[in-house]
């Protein structure tokens, strides 16, 4: 399975230096194709988004958030299958349910589980295979 996905882009925007490294080398790992970025605008930048099989994006980020840059996302017919994660208690659910309107597909809590997120990504991933 490594090997099939080599062709798919994992995109991580967390700006947890430590946190953003863990989860770019489970994913290369499992061999997927991945690069970093410490801040929704610095992805924004990069021009990565339209080559990203699928996107994992903290929840708070400095500047814009992930809630803000999913909606920007998906207002700009941007729609990247993406699984946020957060370390914050958001206690009522508000944040997720905004957050699954917005277009994410899933809300991990910090720490997440490493089988978990893979089998995300994996479903994402499928989603985008071309026939």
């Amino acid at each position: 399975m490594a090997k099939r996905n080599r062709q798919f882009f994992i995109a991580v925007v967390d700006d947890d230096a430590g946190m953003r490294a863990a989860t770019r080398d489970l994913l290369k790992s499992n061999g997927f194709r991945t690069q970093g970025f410490s801040s929704a605008e610095q992805f924004l930048r990069s021009r990565h988004g339209r080559e990203a099989a699928c996107l994992v994006l903290d929840l708070r980020l400095p500047g814009m958030s992930g809630l803000e840059l999913q909606r920007e996302l998906c207002a700009g017919d941007l729609a990247i299958p993406t699984i946020v994660a957060t370390a914050e208690d958001e206690g009522d659910g508000q944040v997720y349910t905004q957050l699954l309107q917005a277009g994410a597909m899933a809300v991990l809590h910090k720490p997440f589980d490493a089988e978990q997120l893979l089998r995300l990504v994996q479903t994402a991933v499928e989603a985008r295979r071309p026939p």
